[in-house]
């Protein structure tokens, strides 16, 4: 694959419901910063041009500092996940032609992973990770009464990252900043205005941290991918990670 790659790391989350006070991406998980974790993922790639960390504009100064000399672009965010995304899609170069989405809640990205994303959205255009629902689905009403059971085949839980020709995710966000349309996730954007979307399996570790109880599976998880690594079992975290 020969495309100029950039990549956009939304980071500007409040992160209310860890009711710890701080910036989930800016915890500690295995003695770095949650953000570092994905960021280092996507700087080890050759493919990959470009990295911008979008993130609030209170935390600018300390996310730098936290970076390093890293060659990682920090912009400003947005009041909404959506406004931080269009952030850094704009602070992208123009010649781009990929873009990676990928929230800076999910750690324990695989490169393997990365790797496949880039190179199915060069065939589709659109491509997600995502993996098989686990559970039975219900869907409620406003007074949780249950209106339906999904079907449990036919259902996918969407992953980042998320990966597009950039021309075509810059013009449905602009698209949708007009209509005033705020979508669940990139990719439901570029549903709306340009076409379909590929998925592609993604990884059960792929996990977002939203609550302290995420952050004690999220070490869990790195500690066991470590302990298999040093026992020389299973692939390791360059290769094809999967559900």
């Amino acid at each position: 694959m020969d495309k100029i790659v950039g990549v956009v790391i939304p980071a500007a989350g409040r992160s209310e419901r860890m009711g710890r006070g701080v910036n989930k991406q800016f915890m500690l998980l295995a003695g770095k910063p949650v953000l570092c974790h994905s960021v280092e993922v996507f700087l080890s790639l050759e493919k990959v041009s470009q990295v911008v960390v979008v993130v609030h504009p209170n935390d600018i100064e300390r996310c730098r500092d936290l970076l390093g000399n890293r060659s990682v672009q920090v912009v400003p965010g947005g009041d909404e996940r959506q406004d931080s995304v269009y952030s850094g899609l704009q602070a992208l170069a123009r010649e781009t032609e990929l873009v990676a989405v990928h929230d800076g809640a999910r750690p324990l990205l695989c490169p393997g992973l990365v790797r496949s994303l880039l190179d199915e959205a060069v065939k589709w255009g659109a491509v997600i990770p995502a993996v098989p629902a686990k559970d039975t689905l219900k869907e409620v009403d406003e007074n949780r009464v249950v209106l339906s059971t999904l079907e449990r085949s036919r259902i996918w839980q969407a992953q980042t990252p998320q990966v597009f020709r950039y021309q075509s995710l810059l013009d449905a966000y602009e698209q949708a900043r007009k209509d005033g349309f705020y979508g669940t996730d990139d990719a439901s954007l570029y549903e709306r205005y340009c076409g379909k979307v590929r998925v592609v399996v993604g990884d059960y570790r792929n996990i977002k941290i939203t609550t302290p109880e995420d952050l004690l599976v999220a070490e869990a998880l790195l500690r066991a991918s470590r302990s298999t690594r040093e026992r020389g079992e299973g692939e390791s975290d360059e290769g094809r990670c999967g559900v």
